[in-house]
């Protein structure tokens, strides 16, 4: 695996970017118009339910609102630095396995409550606005928290990711996005540590299977003594 310091990252600024321009121009459309198309591209039960699964891809790029400078630079500063540390393709897998993960595990999660008691899940929690990057945001944050290298820092990142996640989830006034956001937080936590147990066999791996190089060839073979020259002996 390369350095660090091999990968730019391109693509956090140009989707997080996109992202903003979007929210810019869907804010001029007229409100109800907006409120439509915002709730044609999100992973709510009803959308999901009728097989609309192109939304778990739509739904990351449409957000009901601009994002405000502290969200939007904390979402440069954790997915471009999931890119410089994992490369372009490994950190925008983590982000869609979270977004697109913890969306589904809404859906199911609404849907099992709604067999269960009618009263649970209403209809308009069904037709909900659910599109942003927060989901596939917790679960990036939570894979470079388990990825710290020092072991005081990952735990104390690990403990307070986990206590943002949890609190919104135990008071009065959530909803389901709250659940959601732990979701994602834990699937990136999950993947975030396999990773890096991947990582780890691999470098322990290593050493067992390296191949002699020339130099070390060489130190083992055995140099045969030179003879002394003796006087009248001639030179070969």
């Amino acid at each position: 695996m390369r350095a660090p310091s091999a990968y730019a990252p391109w693509l956090t600024p140009l989707y997080v970017g996109a992202v903003q321009l979007g929210a810019y121009a869907t804010a001029r459309l007229p409100a109800q118009e907006r409120a439509e198309l915002l709730r044609t591209h999100s992973t709510n039960v009803d959308n999901l339910r009728a097989g609309r699964w192109r939304t778990l891809a739509t739904s990351a790029v449409f957000v009901e609102s601009p994002l405000p400078v502290p969200y939007g630079l904390a979402l440069l500063a954790a997915l471009g630095t999931a890119e410089a540390a994992w490369g372009t393709r490994r950190a925008a897998a983590m982000f869609a396995a979270g977004h697109i993960g913890a969306s589904v595990l809404v859906y199911g999660g609404l849907r099992a409550a709604r067999a269960l008691s009618h009263k649970a899940v209403t209809p308009d929690t069904e037709r909900a606005v659910d599109v942003g990057a927060s989901y596939g945001f917790y679960a990036t944050v939570g894979a470079l928290a388990v990825s710290v290298p020092h072991r005081g820092a990952r735990a104390a990142a690990t403990a307070g990711m986990l206590a943002l996640g949890v609190a919104p989830v135990l008071r009065r006034g959530r909803d389901f996005t709250d659940a959601g956001h732990l979701a994602a937080l834990l699937l990136g936590m999950g993947a975030g540590a396999a990773f890096k147990a991947r990582r780890r066999t691999a470098t322990d791996a290593a050493p067992r299977t390296r191949r002699r190089t020339p130099a070390s060839l060489s130190r083992r073979t055995p140099v045969r003594p030179r003879r002394p020259f003796r006087a009248g002996q001639q030179a070969a």
